[in-house]
């Protein structure tokens, strides 16, 4: 499966794939070995503990020399908004008593959305995302949620 990913999105994973292989694999290794020299391992807590950990590694490894593998580059052109910091207004509703604002960054595809809690990063294929990809500022769009509600919006700035 073709993964569809900015040049900075790819190098990202890169980035991660190399810490994990490297660094973390290493470490976690180490770890059950100090925890099978304390003996028992049936009631060995940090036995299990690093177990589970090397089980998590092993798993984001597969996962991410997958999306490596099968990464295909999406060129940002002066066409679209992809890569670049959105600022957006979303206008009140009868949710929202008042209007918000938002900056992200739009990213292409749901894999580069999710890489860090914390980076407000959006995908080109959410609703917020498609609706901004093409946009221009002072551009006015209407998003469906996910309540299949409607939800207006404004681009403020794009960098």
């Amino acid at each position: 499966m073709q993964h569809k990913l900015t040049e900075q999105g790819l190098e990202n994973f890169k980035i991660e794939l190399d810490n994990l292989k490297n660094i973390e694999r290493p470490r976690i290794i180490q770890a059950i070995a100090d925890a099978r020299a304390q003996g028992d391992l049936s009631e060995n807590a940090d036995y299990d503990a690093a177990r589970n950990e090397q089980s998590r590694i092993e798993a984001r490894i597969v996962e991410l020399e997958e999306i490596v593998k099968n990464a295909v580059i999406i060129n940002s052109s002066d066409k679209d908004n992809l890569g670049k910091q959105i600022t957006i207004k979303i206008y009140k509703n009868a949710k929202q008593k008042k209007d918000l604002e938002f900056t992200f960054t739009l990213v292409s595809s749901n894999l580069e959305s999710s890489m860090k809690a914390g980076d407000m990063k959006v995908s080109a294929e959410a609703p917020i995302g498609k609706a901004v990809l093409n946009a221009k500022v002072g551009d006015e769009k209407v998003i469906k949620t996910e309540a299949n509600s409607e939800q207006r919006i404004k681009i403020l700035s794009i960098e």
